[in-house]
Parts: structure tokens; C-alpha cells; sequence
């Protein structure tokens, strides 16, 4: 029995809660996936080397800025840096020395510890859509994002096979003010679902109160020798690193919770146009960062982020699913297991305003360059529409079907003896079929990956059932997991616990909308 097992049956409440547990209702979630195919590496040893030079180069000659952080230009003078103004040039090979100390993989807890995580090695964690201030869906169109809409979310999260994570602001909840926001919304990641989930990073104060949150749903003690949060540090590119960010990176970095540190690039606006030249940046920029983090408690966990689009030239609009932003992830890949640290890019990216066919062919690329490029922590898996302005509730189960894709290919080619099926060959011999022989009898319900969303019958019946394409069978499936959902167990102390505590938080100050 796991420590968190042990830990919350001592405060569950006795018999009773004992067997509301043995009476709850899980759905099933697909364990993280370990890979058994190969990386696809696009650089040599020679290419990775320039780029590691010049990154080196740009921190020690250009230098980063740490703006309003007078705390943070002393930690860097402290460590050898040479601070002028609030820019912080580091010595070459001063940056990867402090990165050293940060672990190469990390567990992140859940409070159903069936689905706790490892991020790091072979692994890919698949997480939703993060950000958007609009949803959409068939019957309502685009609008502005609800609580009501988040919780929705996170319900089907919870609620989807090959989803491992419950995400972060799966929508931004504009009918509740900025200040309080968060309050409601980690609340729903753990009161609504049992996977792991993220904190908010807005304001080092939001920091804190989720990580107090935590405490009170994991228990203080666990919180302080565990990793129970991961949470999103955006750098804003070009080389600049933020006091509200840098602050929450501060509180979780202290309190030993996982922080992504990821440059947020859009190539030609925020990066150079060059495959090879944005790869120098997002180096640069992620060895800053992640070196602050260890500055401020050697051995955080951290992740190597890296947010890569390209740029319509006539537009200004950010494009996705593009060779380009293809070739930065891959190559990001190949530098980060050269640093020996876990690596977070790719999702379902897309720039079209429906879940059309753009939408399938953009996030398709998208999915699959994550996958061969090594990812061990996927944000956006799914549901992210229109360039990341939009949450789709029919693509985010579209997508979250696709991802039972990445975990099959993952698996490899397996030679087995059965694999093999060389007794299937000789049963069946020239001419003969396999439908009834042994082999595939004994497999064929477990052969073949096959989706809970599309469509595979005749002509005939498809139109018979009203002809609907893939937006319409999505539309039908949201309803109907939201009409049979049911909340996880949480002990009956935790969650009046929690509920204080945000009623609390929420009546001691006033709404801000800034």
C-alpha cells in the first residue's frame, strides 16, 4: 500500500467512507506512455555542439533580463553572474553547471496515487488545452469562458481513457474576477477529478495559495517531500524573464513543485526566422531559467519547455502543424536529453476557428512530432482551437480519442513468440484466410487500436443515423459523458476543508478584474 493510500485512509472518517470508497465509480485511464520506438533525431553531434556554443555565447555576451526582481539579480551576482542593471550575463558554462543539480525524472503525485505520473525518461504525459479566454461549441458557438465551462472540461478529463493529467487553466473563466479565479479552478481540479493537475502562476500570491491548497488535500508533510503540482513558467521571449512569473517560479521551486520553464516563441516575431537560430534561443533561455530555479533550491524538478510556432509573413498570424515548428521541436529534443532533463512541447496545435479538416491535418502533425521528438510532458493534448484563443468541447474529445494513436504506436513492433504468429501462417497456408483461425481468434478483440468516436460503418447505415460527420458524433459523445459522469471520492473532511478555505480566500478582499 502506497504512502498516499495509507495517508488518506487515516483521515477518510471510518466505516463510512470506507464504503462509499468500495461503491465509487473510476473510469479507466490508460498509464502514461513509455515509449519503445525510437527519438527522431534531425541534428549531429556537430550541430547540437554549435548551438550549445552560441547559446552559451548569447547568455555570456547579450545576457538575459530578470525586470522588477531585485531579489533575483542578487541570487545571480551571488552565483558569479555579472549583473549590470536588471540584465544578468552568466559565464559561459555557468548555466549548465547550476542545471546540473536538477533531477532527470520525477514522479508527480495524484491523489488517486493509481494515477500519479512519471515525467522524465521514455515517458509521455499527455495534459489538455491550456489558456484559452473563449470555448466553443455546436450549439453555442465561440464565446467567453465560464467556471461552468472549466468544470465541464475537467470533468471529461477525468472521464477520457488516454488523458493522464487534469491540466491547468483548461479555460480562463472570465465571469469570475482575475484575483479569485484560481480558487475555483484548482478547486475543481481536485474536488471534480483524481488525476494530477496544475497551479496558477499568475501572481506568486496564487502560487502560494496552491500550494496551501495542496496541503490541505495531500496533507503538509507529504507536500513538503513530494511533487505534487506542475505548473507553467512562460519565458517572454526574447530573453526576458518576468517578476509575476519568476515569482511563482520562486514559491514552487522553494516548496520542491515541478515547474515547465518554457520560452513561448513565435518564429519571426519572438525568435529568428532559421530553424538553428531559434533552437540558440530557446537554449539560452531555457538554461537561464531553469539554472534560476536551482538557485533557488538546488534539485527543484523542473522541465525543459520550448512553445514553438512559426508566423504567416501577410497576416501575422501564428501558423502550427508547419515543417518548421517540426524541426525546432525535434532539435529541442535532441538538446534536452543533452542536458539530462525532461522535455515539454507539441499538443494539438492548430490555427483553424473550427474542428475541421485544417484542424485534424494541423494537429495530426502536431501530435505525432511530439511523439517522435521525445516529449515527456505534453500540454494541449487536446481541445485547443483557433491558435490557442479558443477551448473546442467537440475537438477536445476528437483529440483526446486520437491519443489512444500515440499510445499504440508507442508500444513498438512487438517479436514475440506469439507475435510472430508463424502457427497462424502454417494453419492457414496459401490461399486460406484468417478470420477463423486460432491466432486471431485468441486476439482479434485486442489486435487492432480502434476509436470510441469515428465512424467505421457502410454507407448505408451512416445515412440511415442522420449522416453526421466528426463534429456531430463529438458533439454526442460530450453530451453523454457529461450526462454519466460521477465524481471521485474525495474524504468528506478534505472537501469541507477545501471549501473553507476558498470561501475564505475569496471573502477577504474584494474582486479585481485587472
Amino acid at each position: 500500500m502506497s504512502e498516499t493510500t495509507t495517508r488518506r485512509r487515516a483521515r477518510s472518517g471510518g466505516g463510512a467512507a470506507r464504503r462509499a470508497e468500495r461503491g465509487a465509480v473510476s473510469f479507466e485511464t490508460a498509464r502514461f506512455i513509455t515509449r519503445n520506438i525510437p527519438d527522431l533525431e534531425v541534428m549531429n553531434a556537430e550541430a547540437m555542439e554549435i548551438i550549445e556554443q552560441n547559446a552559451d555565447t548569447v547568455l555570456e555576451e547579450i545576457g538575459v533580463g530578470f525586470v522588477n526582481n531585485p531579489g533575483a539579480l542578487e541570487r545571480w551576482k551571488q552565483a558569479g553572474a555579472d549583473v549590470r542593471g536588471e540584465r544578468v550575463h552568466i559565464p559561459r558554462g555557468l548555466a549548465r553547471q547550476l542545471c546540473a543539480t536538477a533531477p532527470s525524472r520525477f514522479t508527480q503525485h495524484a491523489r488517486n496515487p493509481e494515477r500519479s505520473v512519471e515525467i522524465g525518461g521514455r515517458n509521455l504525459v499527455l495534459a489538455p488545452v491550456y489558456g484559452p479566454p473563449f470555448v466553443r461549441d455546436a450549439a453555442g458557438g465561440r464565446r467567453y469562458a465560464t467556471m461552468e465551462d472549466f468544470r465541464k472540461f475537467v470533468k471529461l478529463g477525468y472521464m477520457s481513457k488516454w488523458l493522464h493529467h487534469s491540466g491547468g487553466t483548461v479555460c480562463e473563466p472570465t465571469d469570475v474576477a482575475v484575483n479569485k479565479r484560481h480558487l475555483d479552478m484548482l478547486h475543481a481540479h481536485m474536488t471534480l477529478s483524481d488525476k494530477p493537475f496544475m497551479g496558477s502562476v499568475t501572481d506568486p500570491s496564487r502560487a502560494r495559495d496552491s500550494v496551501e491548497m495542496c496541503e490541505i488535500l495531500f496533507g503538509r508533510e507529504f507536500v513538503q517531500q513530494n511533487t505534487v503540482m506542475t505548473s507553467l513558467i512562460n519565458i517572454n521571449s526574447p530573453l526576458t524573464f518576468d517578476d509575476v512569473m519568476m515569482g511563482a517560479l520562486e514559491v514552487y521551486a522553494a516548496a520542491n513543485q515541478a515547474c515547465i520553464i518554457s520560452p513561448f516563441i513565435v518564429g519571426g516575431a519572438m525568435a529568428p526566422v532559421s530553424v538553428a537560430g531559434t533552437l540558440t534561443q530557446v537554449l539560452a533561455e531555457v538554461l537561464a531559467g531553469i539554472a534560476y530555479s536551482q538557485l533557488v533550491r538546488p534539485g527543484a524538478p523542473v522541465i525543459m519547455g520550448a512553445f514553438v510556432s512559426s508566423i504567416d509573413m501577410n497576416s501575422g498570424a501564428p501558423t502550427f502543424g508547419t515543417p518548421e515548428a517540426s524541426l525546432v521541436t525535434y532539435g529541442a529534443g535532441q538538446l534536452a536529453r543533452r542536458l539530462g532533463l525532461p522535455f515539454r512541447s507539441a499538443g494539438s496545435f492548430c490555427g483553424s476557428k473550427l474542428p475541421d479538416a485544417q484542424a485534424a491535418y494541423e494537429t495530426a502533425n502536431s501530435l505525432n512530432m511530439g511523439l517522435l521528438s521525445g516529449v515527456n510532458f505534453m500540454l494541449h493534448a487536446c481541445g485547443w482551437l483557433e491558435g490557442g484563443l479558443v477551448a473546442s468541447f467537440e475537438k477536445f474529445v476528437m483529440d483526446a480519442d486520437q491519443l489512444g494513436v500515440l499510445h499504440r504506436l508507442a508500444e513498438g513492433i512487438s517479436v514475440s513468440d506469439d507475435a510472430q504468429a508463424m502457427d497462424a501462417i502454417r494453419e492457414v497456408g496459401p490461399g486460406g484466410h484468417y478470420l477463423g483461425c486460432a491466432h486471431t481468434q485468441a486476439h482479434f478483440k485486442t489486435a487492432f487500436w480502434k476509436s470510441d468516436l469515428l465512424d467505421y460503418k457502410p454507407f448505408e447505415t451512416w445515412e440511415e443515423e442522420g449522416a453526421r460527420d466528426t463534429q456531430a458524433l463529438a458533439a454526442a459523445k460530450v453530451e453523454k459523458m457529461l450526462a454519466t459522469y460521477q465524481q471521485p471520492l474525495l474524504d468528506p473532511g478534505i472537501a469541507g476543508a477545501l471549501e473553507e478555505y476558498v470561501t475564505g480566500k475569496k471573502a477577504a478582499e474584494p474582486d479585481a478584474f485587472l
